[in-house]
Order: C-alpha cells, then sequence, then structure tokens
C-alpha cells in the first residue's frame, strides 16, 4: 500500500486512517447488501461515489475499501499526492492525475498475485484524472478483471466522460445536515467554537468547516452574514469586509457560499463570472469583491 498522507489540524485525520463516517448510511447499505449476497448475486465491480467536496467520500471509500481487501487482497490508491511523471518520479504538486499514473497501477495490478483474495482500486478523484488518464482508465474499465473493486470519487459527475460514467454504479451522495456537520464538530474539533453561520454556509461539507477553522477564515464568514442579516449594513461596512476577503484568493468562495445560503440562484452565475475576471483580466480585488457583496445585499 502507498504511503499515507499527512493529517491535517484539529485531529481531523486522513480519509485513509478515518473510522468516523457521519451519514451517508443508504449508500453505505447499498453497498453492504450487496457485497453480502456476492456469492448469489456478483458485486458491480465499479462504484462512483459522487458528491461535494467534503462531505466524507473518501472516508466511506477507505472504509468499504477494507471490508473488501481485507489485508488479504490488494489495494490501489491513486491521487494527487501519489502522481508521477513520465520518469516515475512523485510530482504530488500537480493540478491533475497523470496517465503514467494509472499506468503504473496497471502494471502492479497485472503482478499483483492477488493472494486468493480481492482487488481494490481507489481512485480520488475522477475529477482530476487528466484525458489520457481518464481514457486509460476507461480501457481497464471496458473489461474489469475478476474479483477487483474500482472505488471512483466524484465531486462533479459533470466532469467525468461519459462513458466512464455509463460503465460505474453511480452512488450520489448528499451534503451533510447542520445536525451532522455539529457532530463532526463536535467530534475532532470538540473546543473549536463553530458558529451555526459557519455550519450554514459550510453548505454540507465538514471539509469546507475543518479548511475554515484551519486558516480562521470562519471568522470573516460571521462578519460578512452579520452584515447581510443586519438592515443598517451600509457600503462602508461593505468595503471593511472586502478589504479583509480580497487579498486572499481562498476566500473569494465564501461570496457564492453566501448566495448559495440565500437561495439567490440568478446571481450565481454573475457572480462566479465576476470572481474568476480577478484573476483573468487582473481586476482589482477588492473592487471587486465590494461590487460582489453589494449586489447581495440589494437581493436581500
Amino acid at each position: 500500500m502507498a504511503p499515507r498522507k499527512q493529517t491535517n489540524s484539529y485531529n481531523f485525520p486522513d480519509p485513509i486512517d478515518n473510522d468516523v463516517l457521519v451519514g451517508h448510511g443508504d449508500v453505505m447499505s447499498d453497498f453492504l447488501n450487496a457485497w453480502e449476497n456476492r456469492n448469489a448475486h456478483p458485486v458491480h465491480p465499479v462504484w462512483m461515489l459522487a458528491g461535494p467536496r467534503g462531505i466524507g467520500k473518501a472516508t466511506m471509500a477507505y472504509k468499504i475499501a477494507k471490508l473488501v481487501y481485507g489485508n488479504v487482497g490488494d489495494f490501489f490508491i491513486i491521487d494527487i499526492s501519489r502522481n508521477i511523471d513520465k520518469d516515475g518520479k512523485p510530482k504530488p504538486d500537480g493540478k491533475s492525475i497523470s496517465v503514467y499514473t494509472v499506468r503504473a497501477m496497471i502494471e502492479k495490478m497485472q503482478m499483483s498475485s492477488m493472494s486468493d483474495g480481492w482487488r481494490v482500486i481507489l481512485i480520488d478523484s475522477v475529477d482530476e484524472l487528466n484525458t489520457a488518464a481518464s481514457n486509460a482508465l476507461l480501457k481497464l474499465l471496458e473489461e474489469p478483471p475478476a474479483n477487483t473493486l474500482f472505488l471512483l470519487i466524484v465531486h462533479q459527475l459533470a466532469s467525468v466522460l461519459p462513458t466512464v460514467r455509463s460503465r460505474a454504479r453511480v452512488e450520489k451522495m448528499r451534503p451533510l445536515t447542520i445536525g451532522q456537520l455539529r457532530q463532526l464538530c463536535d467530534t475532532f474539533m470538540p473546543d473549536a467554537n463553530v458558529s451555526d453561520e459557519t455550519l450554514r454556509l459550510a453548505n454540507g461539507s465538514f471539509g469546507r468547516i475543518a479548511s475554515l477553522k484551519k486558516s480562521g477564515s470562519d471568522a470573516i464568514y460571521d462578519e460578512l452574514m452579520n452584515f447581510f442579516n443586519n438592515p443598517s449594513g451600509n457600503s462602508v461596512d461593505a468595503l471593511a469586509i472586502a478589504k479583509k476577503i480580497a487579498p486572499v484568493p481562498a476566500l473569494h468562495g465564501i461570496l457564492l457560499d453566501a448566495i448559495a445560503a440565500f437561495g439567490l440562484a440568478d446571481l450565481y452565475p454573475i457572480a462566479t463570472h465576476a470572481i474568476a475576471d480577478i484573476a483573468k483580466i487582473n481586476l482589482e480585488p477588492e473592487t471587486a469583491v465590494f461590487k460582489i457583496i453589494m449586489q447581495i445585499k440589494k437581493c436581500l
């Protein structure tokens, strides 16, 4: 098995080490039922776990993988941290998973003895495979090897090749509820003060909350939402918040989260393009963020 990734702050373990799965009982039940009855009805060889980032897809995939290969079979993992280049050298800083990474996995799989057990191939995530890597995976999925289970993690189904999607059993996993998010916060961040506003703005993603707490950005979330909920909030207040958000590109997404939280569907594409233009055409970040904040306020 490949080496584990580093764990992050707040004792939130890497999915491979995480035994706590909150929510998604329907999907897990579907798999367990299929696995337990595999002698009567063969298990579908390709399971695609699809849903937003940070809701527990990888945690579920690793739990399933451990159940299937049972420390007897072989387990192959493909993700950005295990990415390699054409010379076989590590390339974990890439933005996409290379075809060389997929080919290396296929070669290892072909040489594996299987030890009379099942083989599991976990890809986290299919969205990050480049075109050549997706095509290499497709060829493997066209005739899946016997006693081999593919667990494909997907953040956006639209980004997956239709031919890959058509060969999988797609399980759509829903965002977590506020109660489930609070349960995870109590488990992994018991001493952290996570506001209800942060929970709402996370849009069902605990990974989002962990990231916000790690960076301290949740305080800006609260300030932004307090502004929107305050009838007396004015342009001076909006500008003060814009000055905090604008210098950090990673924070620009909280504007979209706010739009989603308020159900302003018509404003979402406008704001998305405006945020993209900040980097694309070198717009003044502070001014652009301020305009988006005021647009949201006007719609409330």
